[in-house]
């Protein structure tokens, strides 16, 4: 069984930070690739950032400079600090893992992430 449990969602003023964490039941080492998404209200979820187990991260524009992924394969769980938040980063952010052979794709439930002002 895989499992995806995201935390460190809440409600902050524009400017301020956040990490999220993202634990996995299994290793995450044994994952092609993992990384976060964002889905905000009316609007289709899109990457946030994403770790190739062999490459370098990868952002999306709309936060390169101001988010950051990493992880630490030790404690099964993916960062992602987010710092200088905006408002338009206001959505629900999921965590997710594919498998090696890019057959399956494991989701969180997602955590709420709110920026005011």
């Amino acid at each position: 069984q895989v499992h995806l449990v995201e935390s460190g969602g809440g409600l902050v003023q524009s400017g301020g930070s956040l990490r999220l964490s993202c634990t996995a039941s299994v290793p995450i080492v044994s994952f092609n690739t993992v990384g976060w998404y964002r889905q905000a209200p009316g609007k289709q979820r899109e990457s946030v950032a994403t770790i190739p187990h062999t490459g370098i991260e990868n952002y999306a524009d709309s936060v390169k400079g101001r988010f950051t992924i990493s992880r630490d394969n030790a404690k099964n769980t993916v960062y992602l600090q987010m710092n200088s938040l905006k408002p338009e980063d206001t959505a629900v952010y999921y965590c997710k893992a594919d498998s090696p052979t890019l057959q399956f794709a494991y989701w969180g439930p997602g955590t709420q992430v709110t920026v005011s002002s």
